[in-house]
């Protein structure tokens, strides 16, 4: 190839595999498809060495500071100035002993004089400096060996495999750690053929494994998170808007509460749903002992319907209602007082991440999340960063309220007072009803290190500042407008109807909504195909609920239930027969109950299981509210509301008094008769408990 200078410009002359030539402008050359540079060297390459950056990058401040000063003194001694320019020359620059009149080496020796060092030192400082700059003025470290030093690689691959071995196991010593590995190395290598570190080497070698894989430091637990983290580069959940993940766990509070029944502290135990996308807490409950599978769905029922706000909150911790159309916009205030609103948004979660826990993976939970057409996300087991922002929550809402609470335990054992039991003081109820005043008026006011909107990174955004921006980004959340939404959150029996009505594990129902589909009878085959279905609370089988053909919900209770004046949870009857069966040989559900009942006022109940029924009875909220269904009567008719709501008539002039009759001694029953019948009674009675 040859280039030739013509008047059109730069040309080159090139000549192909077969002694051809032809002609072509640069340009073309470098921009044409007719013709390729081959390159037959390797070409200029970047130096192999670390770039002035990275090597000062790893100094410390004094190191970066002892940097500087040496190459102050190497610009003296080449130039006489400092700074290495004369235009930036310091007060009393340039030294007679570095004048730029002298020679090299005499400036050398003043140097070197200066500093206590030798000649030799200043010229290779000099000659490092016109090479790579400051950089070059860096001393040289020994390579970086991970504090093992001079270790034998078996040792240390037997170290580390020790080491592995007590992931699941309790902390070991590092005395007992040395000892395994030597008899490890002498079983494969034979006595004395890898060479062994002494005591104190031995020590330091294993706290710098210490680093690798945590094991005589931390405690057991953070040593298997740490031992169980993923190999490669970290992935999550990463949501656009509100409601696409919901979050959901139980957690064991830091705080005794206490017991209405026996008046004594109990455990408790929270369970929480928490939006990810705004981290916002959209269901509470607080129950005894332990959590059931129905309350993790009154939970997931408080997201679609969150409670409404009590009258003591202060009115900017109030959620505006949500279903209502957006073109209606009325005052609210003046139509009906003051605004209440909600506790909490309300949301239609698309997806529920939760742990394996019995009460997730349950029937109950996910036929509920299936009709609702939610989809279940089991986070894997023992990971508890697949739910980082609900733990994080737990831990915030024990060092912000829990811990200033009477009855706070600690997070352990090794935080736990001399007596906290004695200090237990609010009820359950209680309790709950605090944790949601909190989350209302201080967490979801907060800013949130965690909410961050990648526009604006610097921007401060709290829970509710970040439901607020959800909605400007996602649009509206419709969220379901049923009134009768709730039903759908209990268990599901499939009964057919009988004359006496619907039988439920030995349990009779009865109602009005039943007429018209008693005295079924056929066939097994027909009966399947008449069967209805019935949700049960399992909190309160006192009755149960039924939906007609015209998809209206009727209340249908349970024959005892008269006779009850609180709730009765199903895990409690099932205990009251177990109970009745030890004492009678035919016992009914009425006997059983009253056994109970008995049992429990006397103080009898001392097992976990009965504490935890007991506690249940006397709680004052339910696990789900449901729609009060009202009878259509007489005075609820237009007609007769608008005339009721008339303004009233002027009342008519009062009668005379009727003239008071006197009643002679045969008109009434004497005293003596009387007496006579009380005591035929009570001698009767009497003889009946005999």
């Amino acid at each position: 190839m040859e280039f030739a200078s013509l008047v059109t410009g730069m040309e080159v002359i090139l000549k192909d595999a077969r002694d051809r030539l032809a002609r072509m402008s640069v340009r073309e050359l470098l921009t044409s498809e007719r013709a390729e540079v081959i390159p037959t060297g390797p070409g200029p390459v970047a130096d192999e060495g670390e770039s002035a950056a990275a090597v000062l990058a790893r100094l410390t401040k004094k190191e970066r500071k002892s940097v500087l000063e040496r190459a102050e003194h190497v610009r003296e001694m080449l130039t006489g100035y400092r700074s290495g320019a004369e235009e930036l020359a310091r007060p009393g620059e340039p030294r007679p002993e570095y004048a730029p009149g002298l020679s090299l080496g005499k400036r050398y020796a003043a140097k070197a004089s200066e500093l206590g060092l030798t000649v030799r030192s200043m010229e290779r400082w000099a000659q490092a400096y016109l090479e790579n700059g400051e950089a070059g003025l860096v001393p040289r470290k020994a390579p970086a060996d991970g504090g093992l030093g001079n270790a034998d690689p078996r040792w240390v691959e037997a170290a580390e495999e020790v080491l592995g071995e007590y992931e699941e196991e309790s902390r070991p010593s590092i005395k007992l750690v040395l000892e395994r590995v030597e008899a490890r190395l002498q079983a494969v290598f034979g006595a004395g053929t890898v060479p062994l570190p002494k005591r104190t080497a031995g020590y330091r070698w294993m706290q710098e494994l210490e680093r690798r894989q945590p094991t005589f430091r931390l405690s057991t637990k953070r040593n298997r998170e740490i031992a169980e983290r993923p190999g490669g580069a970290y992935g999550k959940l990463r949501p656009t808007r509100p409601g696409e993940y919901l979050l959901m766990d139980t957690t064991r509070l830091d705080v005794f509460a206490f017991d209405p029944v026996t008046l004594k502290w109990v455990q408790a135990e929270l369970t929480v749903a928490m939006d990810w996308y705004t981290r916002c807490i959209t269901g509470i409950r607080v129950t005894p002992v332990s959590t059931k599978a129905v309350d993790a769905a009154a939970v997931l029922f408080q997201t679609y319907r969150p409670r409404p706000i009590p009258s003591t909150w202060p009115r900017e911790a109030a959620w505006p209602d949500h279903g209502i159309p957006r073109a209606v916009l009325i005052d609210a205030e003046a139509a009906h007082g003051p605004i209440t609103g909600a506790v909490g948004p309300a949301l239609a979660p698309e997806t529920l991440i939760v742990d394996h826990g019995k009460i997730y993976l349950s029937e109950y939970l996910t036929s509920v999340c299936q009709r609702l057409g939610i989809s279940i996300q089991p986070a894997r087991l023992r990971t508890g960063r697949d739910k980082g922002p609900i733990e994080r929550f737990f831990r915030t809402l024990r060092e912000d309220l829990l811990q200033v609470l009477p009855g706070y335990k600690g997070p352990d054992i090794h935080s736990r007072g001399l007596n906290p039991e004695k200090d237990a003081f609010f009820f359950l109820h209680e309790l709950e009803a605090i944790i949601r005043e909190w989350v209302a008026v201080v967490y979801h006011r907060r800013p949130h290190s965690g909410l961050v909107d990648p526009h604006l990174p610097k921007l401060n955004l709290s829970p509710t500042a970040m439901f607020e921006h959800g909605l400007a980004r996602a649009g509206y959340i419709e969220v379901p407008r049923d009134p009768d939404l709730a039903y759908e959150f209990l268990k599901v029996k499939m009964r057919t109807v009988q004359h006496y009505g619907v039988e439920i594990d030995g349990r009779r129902y009865n109602g009005e909504g039943l007429e018209g589909l008693r005295d079924m009878a056929g066939s097994d085959v027909e009966l399947a195909k008449r069967r209805h279905l019935l949700c049960i609370d399992p909190d309160d089988i006192t009755r149960i609920y039924f939906r007609d053909r015209e998809r209206t919900w009727h209340t249908l209770r349970w024959e005892h239930a008269p006779g009850l004046q609180m709730p009765l949870s199903e895990e409690a009857l099932q205990f009251a027969r177990r109970l009745a069966a030890k004492q009678y040989t035919y016992p009914n559900d009425k006997l059983a109950v009253s056994l109970l009942l008995e049992r429990w006022n006397l103080g009898l109940g001392n097992s976990l299981v009965e504490r935890r029924m007991a506690l249940r009875l006397s709680r004052e909220q339910r696990a789900v509210e449901f729609p009060e269904k009202t009878a259509t009567t007489v005075d609820t008719l237009p007609s007769v509301t608008h005339v009721m709501s008339l303004p009233a008539q002027a009342e008519p002039p009062a009668a005379e008094a009727a003239p008071v009759v006197e009643e002679g001694d045969d008109d009434g029953d004497s005293l003596e008769e009387l007496d006579e019948e009380i005591d035929f009674y009570a001698t009767a009675l009497k003889d009946i408990d005999d």
